[in-house]
């Protein structure tokens, strides 16, 4: 006890009492200097003889761990005036920080790497009987080489503790710490997982759910349920759409998650699966940071290659089975390698779409923002881009929600060729012209190259006939061209489950679905539309949100939306699974002009709407 003593006094003397580098409601960390070495101090407020034992609590806690991915305790003071704890420090900050105020964007082998060191440690500590229960970016700090370390254990408890706990005890037990919290949103909220917003006890698997949010988040480089990287920022999105009692009731009873990394991210089929697993609502289904871990070193030991290959043979970390380890292929990116990259320079592209619109009496604005969910269902088929600026041209803007059913596939596959191909054909046809045999080619490509993966029956089975269906829209100057391969109102959803087949056919336009052509084209039907001062925004979507929406709800919802693009897909996709959609829901919201705060007149088409003043 002296030495603590001691080292507490070198601190104070050397530190001038510290530099403060956060403050929260429950303690303030300070910077501070200790034996020589920078140190990490937190100072907890302790106002209760309840508060008084909670540290006591929590320095036992630490006391016990010893493991390289948990945030290591170097003294403590446990003696009044000051009651201190005393962590090694690290410069490069949380987590947090790192994503959304630096914004910075990791590659997918940094993100593997740092959520498989972090599953090391979480493994660790339930080996110990111990469960986190704050799992999230705050909470994870890195240090130079950007190796994750586990901390803030305030709300830790054993398990053996937690099974004694009632409802009441848990609630008064200590307080979700960092991040939001403005009027009633509380910033864990966002990590906790289904069973804790029910007041049910917790165990070890909510911190499995925990870790899949912050997997996700650290893909994606979003904060949950939002569509910002900025932290400070997400409050007014969250409360415009939900109060805590809404997102509580969202999360746990309509199955809402945050919207998962797409294709366009470079992640894995294997590691999108392991996120969605985590995240499972029921817990028992979960897996155990002991399966977390070996998939994810396996995933380490195999690795991402570039050309995708599809099959790599690695040893497999199961004694038992040594069968070869095969890393999914990753649809997208494939799709964006196929087309021949020989399209058209941006002079030629000049030469042909621009010239051939003559004199413009209106130039339009854009404007862009989207936001897609799984909502109730389980996996997630669809896939979207936006690509303004296409072609490296200011006026010319690119945007797809693609649909899948029956798997995946085809829309990833297609959202990655289709833009591709597009380019390959901007000089040699009009762009009506060039999106319908773009379409076509991304059909044919993805078919053949379906034909030829059967053989590996783990990419794709024999008897699998992926498909998907699609709605683009291309801005030229003030032209509109909207191409839809859709169904026409005629696709539906039936006891989850997709419903196709020759005797009872439901889909008419598709890319894909190989064993249905020729009854299924992939040609699609193309409007063009001149765009003109009254025209004030573009909304596409998918079926999930067209299944429980009609044209006036959406521009209704926009109207009273704050109007900025990709605040509005959210409030659209949220609305959409509130009102019970049983699909995939994905958005992508358009303005065409600086916004005024009324729209009186809209133009309705199968998949998108454009409303006009």
């Amino acid at each position: 006890m002296r030495r603590k003593r001691w080292r507490f006094r070198r601190w104070r003397q050397q530190s001038g009492g510290g530099s403060e580098m956060a403050a929260g409601a429950e303690s303030v960390v300070y910077e501070g200097i200790l034996d020589g070495k920078k140190v990490a101090v937190k100072k907890p407020v302790l106002s209760t003889s309840d508060d008084l034992d909670k540290f006591h609590k929590e320095l036992h806690l630490l006391s016990k761990l010893n493991h390289p991915g948990i945030l290591k305790l170097v003294a403590a003071h446990a003696r009044p005036p000051n009651y201190m704890f005393f962590f090694e420090f690290y410069e490069v900050g949380n987590l947090a920080q790192k994503l959304h105020m630096e914004e910075w964007s990791p590659s997918i082998g940094q993100v593997i790497e740092i959520a498989a060191q972090l599953a090391q440690a979480l493994l660790y500590l339930h080996s110990l009987g111990i469960v986190h229960r704050d799992v999230k970016p705050a909470n994870i700090l890195l240090n130079e080489k950007l190796h994750p370390h586990l901390a803030d254990f305030g709300l830790a408890e054993y398990m053996k503790d937690l099974k004694q706990v009632s409802v009441q005890n848990w609630k008064s037990s200590g307080k979700p710490t960092g991040g939001f919290h403005k009027k009633n949103m509380v910033g864990t909220l966002i990590y906790m997982a289904p069973e804790v917003l029910r007041k049910e006890i917790q165990t070890e698997k909510s911190d499995v759910y925990s870790f899949g949010v912050t997997v996700n988040e650290l893909v994606t480089a979003v904060v949950p349920y939002t569509d910002l990287r900025a932290e400070a920022q997400a409050h007014t999105v969250l409360e415009m759409n939900y109060t805590e009692q809404q997102l509580t009731a969202a999360v746990v009873s309509e199955g809402l998650r945050p919207a998962l990394a797409g294709p366009e991210s470079g992640a894995s089929t294997s590691l999108l699966s392991l996120i969605q697993r985590c995240w499972d609502g029921n817990p028992q289904t979960r897996p155990s940071f002991n399966d977390i871990v070996l998939e994810l070193d396996l995933m380490l030991e195999c690795g991402e290659r570039p050309d995708d290959n599809s099959v790599i043979s690695c040893g497999h970390v199961d004694s038992i089975n040594s069968q070869s380890y095969q890393v999914p292929l990753n649809w997208f990116t494939h799709g964006q390698d196929f087309p021949e990259s020989s399209y058209a320079s941006s002079d030629n592209v000049a030469s042909t779409w621009l010239s051939s619109n003559g004199n413009m009496v209106y130039h339009p604005v854009l404007s862009w923002g989207s936001f897609s969910t799984c909502g109730r269902r389980e996996t997630m088929e669809d896939v979207h881009f936006m690509i303004p600026h296409f072609c490296d041209q200011k006026d010319i803007h690119f945007f797809g929600i693609l649909d899948g059913h029956r798997g995946a596939e085809a829309a990833e596959f297609s959202a990655g060729a289709l833009p591709g191909f597009l380019r390959n054909l901007v000089s040699v046809s009009s762009p009506s012209q060039a999106l319908l045999e773009a379409f076509i080619k991304t059909d044919v490509a993805f078919r053949n190259e379906l034909n030829s993966r059967r053989k590996f029956k783990s990419v794709i089975q024999k008897d699998s006939h992926p498909g998907c269906t699609a709605i683009t829209t291309l801005v030229v100057k003030n032209k509109l061209f909207v191409a839809n391969a859709g169904a026409g109102g005629q696709v539906k959803w039936q006891v989850d489950t997709w419903r196709i087949g020759p005797a009872a056919l439901q889909v008419t336009r598709s890319i894909g679905d190989d064993d249905l052509k020729p009854f299924v084209t992939a040609e699609p039907e193309i409007t063009e539309t001149l765009l003109s001062s009254e025209d004030e925004y573009i909304v596409m979507a998918s079926d999930g949100l067209w299944d429980v929406m009609s044209n006036i709800d959406v521009v209704n919802i926009i109207r009273d939306t704050v109007k900025e693009p990709g605040m509005c897909s959210k409030r659209l996709a949220t609305e959409a699974a509130g009102r019970g959609s049983k699909d995939n829901i994905t958005v992508i919201v358009v303005f065409l002009r600086p916004v005024s705060t009324t729209q009186r007149g809209f133009t309705s088409f199968d998949n998108y709407l454009l409303s006009r003043d």
